[in-house]
């Protein structure tokens, strides 16, 4: 570490509409999984904080639920959670898909920027999509919308610029402590990141036929003695009769897949051997009712 003095250290929120691909930035960033990506919207629930420390900085990003109009209790809270983290930290990254260009959403985010003091880079993703010329045409549009610190072009996917948003970041934010130890990504438990990563298998491997009516709840996790495998227990949450069929599947196909894909993850996430056992419970409407909100992990009053 450099000189105390020197050493630079902030928040960062990940702001923009769905699907831009904040999971994948922060994924790319931080080295390892600890937000579920997946190609449907609002896969991002709550705020995952995703630490990036180096020899002179550490960034603590907060990728932040997709924002969108509500359509259940799930979805105010979703809501609650990103727009309350634009008044709790240093700099907001607002993401763009550079491919689908601007939309009513982004009307809307930026209406809400216009209500906070705190400095704001835009940055547009997915530059591996679109023409040259395109990109320049969209930086002249966003331009004429809200006074943007930085613009940044990048490609989360490939990794395109990636570095340079780094020590942009780094040499606004102000001298600051290092919050977390130099070797810790998340500071969100295992039980959390292990949920998420079985959410996103259902998600990938259900495709249309599963919407985002799906929570997971992580039942036990236990180390055996004279065993160094770890046992995890879970149960995959949904919200109708016909959808526990889809992921169970015909003789346990889906589920067993589901669990193999998930369990991949989780060990290399453990350092260790899981036995992995899923099942699957239908608790009806349970989007819009705050008491199984609640133990699905979902606490407004934590935001």
């Amino acid at each position: 570490m450099t000189n105390k003095q020197q050493y630079k250290s902030g928040f960062v929120s990940i702001i923009g509409r769905p699907n831009v691909g904040k999971s994948t930035f922060i994924n790319r960033v931080i080295g390892q999984k600890i937000a579920i990506m997946s190609d449907k919207p609002q896969t991002t629930r709550n705020k995952i904080h995703g630490v990036y420390t180096t020899n002179d900085a550490q960034i603590i990003f907060i990728d932040t639920p997709g924002i969108h109009k509500p359509k259940h209790k799930l979805g105010d809270f979703m809501m609650k959670v990103a727009q309350n983290t634009l008044k709790e930290v240093d700099l907001v990254l607002f993401m763009i898909n550079a491919e689908e260009g601007y939309g009513r959403g982004d009307e809307f985010i930026i209406e809400r920027l216009k209500n906070t003091n705190t400095p704001v880079y835009l940055i547009i993703n997915k530059i591996d999509k679109v023409h040259p010329d395109e990109l320049l045409v969209l930086i002249d549009q966003y331009k004429q919308l809200y006074p943007f610190e930085e613009i940044i072009p990048i490609s989360a996917l490939e990794g395109n610029n990636i570095d340079t948003l780094l020590t942009q970041i780094e040499s606004f934010l102000p001298e600051g402590p290092q919050y977390y130890p130099e070797d810790q990504v998340t500071d969100h438990p295992e039980r959390f990141i292990i949920a998420e990563l079985i959410r996103e298998k259902v998600l990938h491997l259900t495709r249309e036929e599963i919407p985002h009516s799906v929570a997971v709840v992580i039942d036990s996790i236990e180390k055996r003695e004279n065993n160094h495998a770890v046992y995890v227990a879970a149960t995959i949450i949904i919200e109708r009769d016909s959808q526990k069929g889809i992921i169970i599947g015909k003789q346990g196909k889906m589920l067993k897949e589901v669990g193999q894909r998930a369990r991949i993850d989780i060990e290399a996430l453990l350092g260790s051997k899981v036995f992995l056992e899923l099942w699957v419970k239908v608790q009806k409407d349970w989007r819009n009712k705050m008491s199984q909100l609640r133990d699905y992990g979902f606490r407004e009053d934590e935001y």
